[in-house]
């Protein structure tokens, strides 16, 4: 996938092209995408909206799919173990990956207004390069930054 930002696109293929490269990813790293784990993803996919591991299972209970916490904790361990959802810090919520599949440090952009949250990369020559020079080995990196989405500025 591609930085989708806050700008509106084909959600239907976002959704469909997702879940292949989750699919893909998966059976690449002999990992095993469950029904209940395909689903969170989908919930996420579908909603494109960080959300709270409640909501997650609200929507899961609601299916038959479980109704015990561990059941959608588990689910979303297994997926942002595999690089195809994000945890936003700030929000205690979880993201569908829009770069799954590639090797990337995200950025967060959330919106203070909204919460909406779109996620780009960062370059990592500059990131890694720095920690270089002071003898620092980069493992993972997260940024999340807030501010106003372009509807919001617009409205204020």
């Amino acid at each position: 996938m591609h930085d989708i930002g806050f700008e509106s696109h084909d959600h239907e293929a976002c959704v469909v092209e997702a879940l292949k490269t989750a699919e893909t990813c998966c059976a690449e790293r002999q990992a095993q995408l469950t029904p209940v784990r395909r689903r969170v993803l989908e919930i996420l996919l579908q909603e494109h909206r960080a959300m709270g591991a409640y909501d997650i299972l609200a929507q899961l209970a609601q299916e038959g799919l479980g109704s015990q916490p561990p059941v959608a904790y588990r689910a979303l361990d297994f997926l942002e173990k595999q690089g195809l959802v994000h945890k936003i810090e700030r929000l205690n919520a979880w993201l569908a990956c829009s770069h799954a599949g590639s090797e990337h440090s995200p950025l967060f952009l959330i919106c203070r207004e909204c919460g909406a949250v779109a996620e780009s990369a960062i370059p990592r020559i500059g990131l890694r390069k720095a920690a270089e020079d002071v003898g620092f080995l980069i493992e993972t990196t997260v940024v999340e930054a807030e501010g106003l989405c372009p509807i919001c500025q617009k409205a204020a």
